[in-house]
């Protein structure tokens, strides 16, 4: 398989990886610090637990983890996209 340029392959994985740390960010400080004060107001309660309060415990780390799952699905299809494959 041939190779395409280095730079649209660092490229479009540098727009994956903003993208995601953009989603990290605003679920780790907006949901849990910023906006946790309206979603304890305007969103239902989780369990007993108020839903910003779950959302800066529970629902960061939750995120998080599908982010890594988003991240190896991502990098997995842009390398074979761009020609970078492990071949046998």
């Amino acid at each position: 398989m041939k190779v395409d340029h280095p730079r649209r392959h660092r490229a479009a994985c540098l727009r994956l990886v903003l993208a995601l740390l953009a989603v990290w960010f605003f679920v780790s400080l907006g949901c849990g610090v910023l906006f946790r004060d309206w979603l304890d107001m305007n969103m239902p309660n989780i369990g007993t637990a108020p839903f910003g309060f779950w959302m800066a415990q529970q629902g960061s780390i939750i995120t998080f983890l599908l982010i890594l799952v988003v991240y190896a699905w991502g990098m997995n299809k842009l390398d074979k996209k761009h020609g970078y494959t492990e071949e046998d």
